[in-house]
């Protein structure tokens, strides 16, 4: 479905084709690409026939990686298709209890599998996105046939994939994503959220072999973006404190930091019965709020916490390595929305050098910012 919905966002057939028959299985399948619809959803089918004969082989991901390498693709189809490789190796690994390189992969090391994989590497290199967003990721529900017999949808690989992503279940009574499918997400896309704010350019359809009750199509956009802004999304966890000494505060920031906060402030409130207290916000990824929570249960006095999503939206930014007549520091610079730039130096790089040529924090400031001025210019 990703490959015929390439195809129908505007990759070339040709193109998807050619490159594909560069790999040294090519003559094991043929590429198919045809109208179809579901549900009066017209889009592009694509199927991946396999030769008469060929059988599903289970390759070691060593092999497959070499398999790539021969076929002498550009550095990032060849990254992005060992990457999407690697995910799932890493997942079957873990499912099995097993280090990755004793995994040999069985409907994944498959010929259809790679040419799938390394296609979802060929077109997204084509389309060229400079950023990718995906909503919530349908699983789907009932039973599922592989390799190991029948087992519950999702199947192990592909629950494993498709941790820290947000998943719904049940739409249908069938496997919605595939542990192939979830690699590809999990490697290519940016961002998952169902808040998206963009510009739509252009609509696209990728047809499904089965029918469910309801159309079975994946839905591709080419879109350019509302704004100037990056954005992140995050969540933010907070609760009130009202019975900790003050001095506890420094080390619960710090862990919290060290755990992967991405900021920890303090705020003076007054609670209910006019009780002074601090509220703590923690801003962390989504991935690392499990952890964070149980810092803030441990070392501090809290007995419960709040969390919201929060959508950050921040200034396009890049680090710049400056050399000084004291050494080399790091630069934050910033583009504004009216295109100019706006710079600061790293603190920790500014006291970090006062303190090797001995001159105070403000004096040495200063200095550097007068030579990264210059520097930038």
């Amino acid at each position: 479905m990703h490959l015929g919905g390439m195809l129908d966002l505007g990759v070339p057939f040709d193109v998807l084709r050619d490159q594909l028959a560069r790999l040294e299985l090519a003559h094991e399948f043929e590429l198919i690409a045809e109208p179809d619809h579901k549900f009066g959803i017209h889009g592009t089918k694509a199927t991946i026939r396999l030769a008469e004969g060929v059988e599903k082989p289970h390759r070691h991901l060593s092999t497959i990686n070499n398999l790539i390498d021969r076929a002498g693709y550009s550095a990032s189809v060849a990254r992005m298709a060992k990457d999407i490789f690697l995910t799932l190796g890493r997942a079957e690994a873990k499912v099995h209890r097993t280090d990755i390189e004793s995994i040999h992969f069985h409907e994944v090391g498959a010929t259809d599998s790679i040419a799938d994989i390394v296609g979802a590497a060929i077109g997204l290199e084509w389309l060229n996105p400079d950023h990718v967003t995906c909503g919530t990721v349908e699983l789907g529900g009932g039973m599922v046939r592989c390799e190991h017999g029948l087992l519950p949808v999702p199947a192990p690989a592909t629950a494993e994939i498709l941790v820290d992503v947000p998943t719904s279940r049940g739409r249908v009574d069938s496997e919605a994503t595939t542990p192939t499918g979830a690699a590809i997400l999990k490697t290519v896309v940016d961002e998952f959220s169902d808040r998206q704010s963009f510009n739509t350019t252009s609509i696209a359809y990728g047809i499904g072999q089965k029918d469910f009750r309801v159309p079975n199509a994946l839905r591709m956009t080419l879109a350019e973006g509302t704004s100037h802004f990056e954005t992140e999304v995050n969540l933010l966890i907070e609760c009130n404190i009202d019975d900790m000494p003050a001095e506890s505060f420094q080390p619960l920031q710090a862990a919290l930091l060290t755990g992967g906060a991405k900021d920890v402030f303090f705020a003076p409130i007054i609670m209910k019965k006019t009780r002074p207290a601090t509220k703590i916000s923690v801003l962390a990824a989504p991935s690392e709020a499990d952890a964070l929570i149980e810092t803030l249960f441990l070392s501090s006095t809290t007995i419960g916490v709040r969390t919201s999503e929060v959508t950050k939206q921040m200034l396009p930014r890049r680090a710049q390595t400056i050399p000084t007549s004291v050494g080399d520091v790091t630069v934050k610079v910033v583009t504004l929305p009216n295109g100019e730039e706006r710079w600061k130096i790293e603190h920790d790089d500014i006291e970090r050098l006062a303190t090797t040529v001995g001159k105070s924090y403000f004096e040495l400031r200063t200095l550097l910012e007068a030579e990264v001025a210059r520097g930038l210019a």
